[in-house]
């Protein structure tokens, strides 16, 4: 895949929330999770990610959206249900890229929402569990950068794994 990507959440309220989105940042390969205001709840959210992703990626926390630095030329994406948000299926991602979620019952501070470069929003009917929601923006940036064939025409798929040579 091109690029590359991390993902983090913004004041995060439910510890196997954080540690799910974690484990699932490390299985989409995802270079670096983080966190904003989540320290305290690490130690449960460890618990939730049976990958042990903070031995295989890293991992940095920040007080403060105002704290968080990102490598140069990384744009962040808020995930966020707002008007003005773009539709995730017709987002074009950004070849490096982080990806910050807001907390369950709440939304992603105004601060975070005006450093953001890009907000996009689920196609959903309201708000889905964070740990999916993640879930489902690493998949579509898999989708959308993975260098993968078009999908056929007719029911099925393409034999293999679906990459296209070379």
């Amino acid at each position: 895949m091109r690029g590359y990507f991390a993902i983090g959440s913004e004041r995060i309220s439910k510890a196997m929330n954080l540690g799910a989105l974690m484990r699932t940042a490390n299985a989409f390969g995802a270079s670096y999770f983080f966190s904003i205001d989540a320290e305290h709840r690490l130690r449960a959210a460890y618990a939730a990610d049976t990958s042990k992703t903070a031995g295989h990626i890293p991992y940095y926390q920040y007080d403060t959206i105002d704290e968080m630095q990102l490598p140069r030329g990384c744009q962040l994406v808020g995930v966020e249900l707002t008007d003005e948000a773009v539709m995730l299926p017709t987002f074009r991602h950004p070849v490096q890229a982080a990806y910050i979620l807001g907390p369950e019952r709440g939304s992603l501070s105004p601060e975070t929402l005006a450093r953001c470069d890009h907000v996009v929003k689920i196609p959903t009917k309201f708000c889905i569990n964070l740990s999916l929601a993640g879930a489902l923006v690493m998949y579509d940036r898999h989708l959308a950068l993975g260098a993968y064939a078009a999908r056929p025409i007719m029911p099925g798929g393409v034999p293999g794994d679906g990459k296209l040579p070379g």
